[in-house]
């Protein structure tokens, strides 16, 4: 067989058909038709949505922030709960069962994660689903997982992009939850509209381990497991925090924070802490604040992705680690000051 003008020829004469080329075509996103399923409220599209923002692919990316572009006038019209503990508060329990409580009464559920240890380590927490079974087979709930890479802040991106995609898929309750403790309450609490603390009885005991500066942070503190044996002594911490809430700086100026018992297991005071939710949402919409902190929670987040992406520039450039090495070998011999390091990075004009 040999080749004329582009056309194969046999030996026997016969002229073979051309060879087809396959090219890679780049793949279509449909924009205006994921618009239509999650403005009808479709988790299938809600989390095909959220991969797009999620990923590292610049074609999807670039469609990701169009679509949301698209669906932000629909968002907004949630109230977003942060809800952190100390370790064996049973944060996830408290969180199903009063999920469950709100979606059985009719309200859109959606439970986000925000875990910086993932960020440490790179791993994923999709244990979210099987921690929250029943929540997650409710047709009024979506549960997603923190995304598993990146430096928190990229986490906080994420997690605030995809509570804006839920809100305007008709969810009107976003509950965001640290999975980790430390730095992750102060982001959670600058994405949410009011903040949760879970504590266990025994207030004096557990008061040395609590930093004052968490406890600051919380709109309403939760007493959980307050069942059987423990109802009594659960009611007594409540009476403590309640006199100590008293002496600390409130975490919303004219709100007063409170302290409830609760059982995830009974489900019992599950309707106080929603009338108080309720009840700060009124005041604070009354009063202006809660207008004023989603605008300045948007400023902030602007700011934070600004400093994100100028470090990301800074180091993407040829030379800049290895030289940011070297600087920091100098700086822990005595070389040089951390000043002058970073004037030498960044010279000062």
């Amino acid at each position: 067989m040999h080749v004329m003008n582009g056309i194969e020829s046999r030996h026997d004469g016969m002229v073979a058909p051309k060879r087809k080329r396959f090219v890679k075509k780049e793949k279509t996103i449909d924009i205006d038709g994921m618009y239509e399923e999650i403005s009808k409220g479709s988790r299938l599209y809600l989390s095909k949505a959220i991969t797009l923002l999620e990923s590292r692919a610049v074609q999807d990316q670039k469609a990701g922030q169009e679509l949301l572009r698209k669906l932000l006038p629909k968002a907004g019209n949630s109230i977003r709960i942060g809800v952190t503990g100390v370790p064996g508060a049973g944060k996830s329990t408290f969180i199903e069962s009063f999920g469950l409580q709100l979606a059985e009464a009719g309200h859109k559920v959606s439970v986000l994660a925000i875990d910086p240890s993932s960020t440490v380590t790179g791993g994923s927490i999709l244990g979210d689903k099987t921690r929250m079974e029943a929540l997650a087979k409710h047709p009024n709930a979506f549960i997603r997982p923190s995304p598993s890479s990146g430096t928190l802040g990229g986490v906080h991106k994420k997690t605030r992009e995809t509570m804006l995609l839920c809100e305007a898929a008709g969810y009107d309750i976003i509950l965001i939850e640290t999975v980790g403790v430390g730095q992750s309450e102060t982001v959670v609490r600058g994405m949410v509209d009011f903040f949760m603390l879970l504590v266990l009885t025994g207030a004096g005991d557990e008061l040395q381990g609590m930093k004052k500066g968490i406890m600051e942070l919380a709109d309403c503190m939760i007493v959980h497991k307050a069942d059987g044996d423990n109802l009594k002594l659960a009611k007594k911490t409540v009476r403590e925090y309640r006199q100590l809430l008293h002496f600390l700086q409130p975490a919303t100026p004219g709100w007063t924070t409170t302290a409830l018992p609760v059982s995830s297991l009974e489900r019992t005071g599950f309707e106080t802490v929603w009338e108080t939710i309720t009840e700060f949402r009124k005041q604070m919409e009354a009063s202006g604040v809660w207008h004023e902190r989603r605008q300045s929670q948007t400023k902030d987040w602007f700011h934070s992705m600004i400093r994100d992406r100028l470090i990301d520039s800074f180091f993407s450039q040829q030379g800049k680690k290895e030289l940011v090495v070297e600087l920091e070998k100098q700086l822990l011999t005595g070389e040089m000051t951390v000043a002058g390091a970073v004037d030498s990075i960044l010279p000062m004009e």
